[in-house]
């Protein structure tokens, strides 16, 4: 049984290489991700060990870790827009452009006093990037279709989650080594790499020759939205995966916990490179099970292992295993949920209606960052906080049944 089981996540990692060798554009874009997202991961730990070090309250780090998402939902309304009547590649250039700016300008920051200039440029950075996200989700959908669609979302999350497993590992060594100020100008430079690749990529596809305005092209996503509710209830579904924002949690637990027995980078770099240990053999494991209904399974089970994770907290190492265990759900419920919404709505809004479920995802993303500072500065302990976390997961899966059950959801493959 073990050896079959290893022969079917073999053949199914070999599926995943074969969609790459098959779309030229795919593979390219792939490595664009893995370069840059492995360059974010390093500013990311400098970000967070820069603050540790400042010892700045846990509503600053829980400031800092909602930053990372509302720049994001601020911008959606017109992002969409501007998506479907401009042409990618343009626009994602652009985008990258703006995040080396926003990179290298980082290290400026090396005080209390100059958290503002870090607000602003996590902001700006985090804003782009998320438009570049968006941007590139809504051009998969018109190179791909059905199952080869569904792949391509479960590579673009096993990419970030190897980008993510390598870049926090070897980040908190890095910055633990050579300091904050050699991660942010490492990160810039892989931003760099990106645009260059990106620059040679030729990407065909049409884009749309409306004469709309923005507002005209709000009102018409909303009317659609109104004529196909399904397609507001995946939203809201895949939103509940946003709570997976685990970022000011974890500082708060090398803060409290971790911060007397192993220096502070290693420990953040450690436990979110075991999460990302989880969120790569997920999709592996899972991809070939997984269906409309299962999700289900997958929702409860996420809530399961947040709330093992609670109980295993005060221990650095235990937390270590909890934390891959955390992971290994949530690859596979972000990038179904995502696909079925790609899979029930019309083309022509793909831009629009992608950039709307970025928003509400990172509004709750974002809302949980804040609610984890929020209750912490309100004696609420770490782990009753991740129950809480726990419980929402419960939540969502309850819902998705709902939607399931009221609506006619088309199978992915």
């Amino acid at each position: 049984m073990f050896l079959s089981s290893s022969y079917d996540n073999l053949a199914f990692m070999k599926v995943y290489l074969e969609l790459l060798h098959s779309n030229k554009v795919l593979r390219r874009l792939s490595i664009i991700q893995l370069v840059s997202y492995f360059g974010a991961w390093f500013s990311n730990i400098a970000i967070y060990t820069l603050l540790l070090s400042m010892n700045v309250s846990p509503s600053v780090i829980a400031f800092v870790a909602m930053l990372n998402f509302m720049a994001g939902v601020i911008q959606a309304p017109i992002s969409g827009s501007i998506i479907d009547k401009i042409h990618p590649k343009r626009l994602m250039l652009s985008l990258l452009s703006i995040e080396i700016i926003a990179t290298f300008c980082l290290v400026f920051v090396n005080e209390v006093s100059d958290l503002y200039l870090l607000y602003m440029l996590i902001f700006f950075k985090m804003a782009a990037a998320s438009f570049y996200f968006t941007t590139e989700m809504s051009l998969l959908p018109k190179i791909l279709d059905g199952d080869k669609l569904q792949k391509a979302n479960e590579l673009h999350s096993i990419i970030w989650s190897l980008s993510y497993t390598l870049g926090m590992a070897i980040s908190g060594f890095f910055v633990y080594a050579f300091g904050v100020t050699m991660a942010f100008i490492v990160d810039g430079f892989m931003f760099i790499t990106a645009f260059i690749l990106l620059f040679g990529l030729s990407i065909e596809v049409e884009v749309s020759t409306s004469k709309k305005n923005f507002i005209s092209m709000m009102q018409d996503t909303f009317s659609y939205l109104g004529k196909h509710p399904k397609a507001l209830h995946l939203i809201i579904v895949h939103a509940f995966v946003g709570v997976t924002a685990f970022d000011a949690l974890v500082a708060l637990m090398v803060d409290y916990y971790y911060s007397s027995i192993i220096a502070t980078s290693l420990a953040l770099g450690l436990l979110h490179a075991a999460r990302a240990v989880g969120l790569v053999i997920g999709p592996v494991v899972l991809g070939k099970w997984i269906n409309n209904k299962r999700i289900i399974y997958i929702f409860i089970a996420q809530g399961l292992a947040v709330w093992l994770w609670a109980y295993m907290m005060h221990n650095f190492y235990l937390s270590l295993l909890a934390s891959i265990v955390v992971g290994f759900f949530t690859t596979t419920l972000w990038s179904y949920t995502y696909t079925l919404l790609q899979k029930n709505i019309d083309a022509k809004y793909y831009g629009r209606i992608v950039a709307y479920n970025d928003m509400l995802f990172l509004t709750s993303a974002g809302v949980t960052s804040y609610m984890i500072g929020y209750l912490a500065t309100h004696d609420f302990s770490l782990p009753s906080i991740t129950v809480i976390m726990g419980i929402i997961f419960m939540f969502g899966g309850l819902y998705y049944a709902w939607v399931l059950k009221k609506e006619k959801l088309e199978e992915i493959s």
